[in-house]
């Protein structure tokens, strides 16, 4: 089974356990709707690179470890379209959750996939395993390091650019890579590097997106960093500035790679990942007009 199929299967089962028995049908449909269909599915694709670089030695944690990483993600981006926050109708070319089922219902879908990633981690039959992995998505998901701190920033009058964007954006991604290591009994600590460049990475492509794209480009509405008065890469480097930034730091995420037995494909995951980041307009930018 390839990864994008283990990676959907593992969360179906998360959806299905939670629907199950006598449970409220909307809410239930709900976190399905938060769900799938999916995104690029990037962070539990890292996750799963880093893993399978590492031996793939226990695939089931593997695959649950991805699932809840996934999970979280989903609820972040709910809990991110809300009124209070950005206020968003549409999330991945769809209504988002909120429009769709209504404020409360989306409240709770978020707080029942954030509840759903830690339960299924807990029942990973290996204590240490399940317990180390626990530990990195907590860290990674509240305060003071994970996306609840990211989220909470937006909130300050002075804002911190490099902690909130490695908190808001980052942590997950650092989960990502510390989660598939540890899933395959290597230690995490080692792999912090890669996943904060990939985040940062990331937010600085997004950045560059949400200047250069309009909504219907990006499935969900443009130019909220502006409509927010929101820092980013963009403000603050210029659109050619925040390019070579993305370039630079991307480099050195490859550089970054621990030693490991799948070090090479490792190596080529995170190029193609650069690829997929990089905005079209800024590949268009590099090639000379005729």
């Amino acid at each position: 089974m390839d990864l994008s199929n283990r990676i959907e299967a593992r969360i179906d089962r998360a959806l299905v356990d939670a629907g199950c028995g006598i449970a409220p049908a909307k809410l239930t449909a709900a976190l399905t709707y938060a769900c799938k269909p999916g995104g690029a599915r990037i962070r539990p694709t890292i996750l799963m690179s880093v893993a399978l670089a590492c031996g793939d030695i226990n695939p089931k944690a593997a695959d649950t470890a991805a699932a809840a990483l996934e999970l979280i993600h989903c609820a972040s981006l709910v809990h991110d379209d809300l009124p209070a926050f950005d206020d968003a109708d549409i999330r991945r070319g769809k209504p988002s959750v909120h429009k769709a089922f209504s404020e409360p219902l989306a409240i709770l879908a978020g707080d029942s996939l954030i509840i759903k990633a830690f339960e299924i981690l807990a029942r990973i039959p290996d204590p240490a395993t399940a317990i180390s992995l626990t530990k990195i998505l907590s860290i990674r998901s509240g305060m003071p390091n994970g996306i609840c701190a990211g989220q909470g920033w937006e909130s300050e009058q002075h804002i911190d650019l490099f902690a909130y964007h490695k908190a808001k954006t980052g942590a997950l991604f650092i989960a990502a890579t510390q989660m598939g290591a540890v899933a395959s009994g290597q230690d995490p600590e080692q792999w912090e590097d890669l996943g904060a460049r990939i985040g940062e990475a990331f937010q600085i492509a997004d950045d560059l997106r949400d200047t250069l794209y309009d909504t219907e480009s990006l499935g969900k509405p443009a130019g909220q960093d502006e409509i927010h008065d929101r820092p980013n890469a963009v403000s603050q480097l210029g659109v050619e500035g925040a390019s070579e930034r993305l370039k630079n730091i991307l480099a050195a995420a490859i550089a970054s790679i621990p030693a490991c037995p799948g070090e090479a494909v490792l190596a080529h995951m995170v190029r193609k990942t650069a690829e997929n980041l990089t905005p079209v307009e800024m590949t268009r930018r590099t090639v000379p007009s005729e």
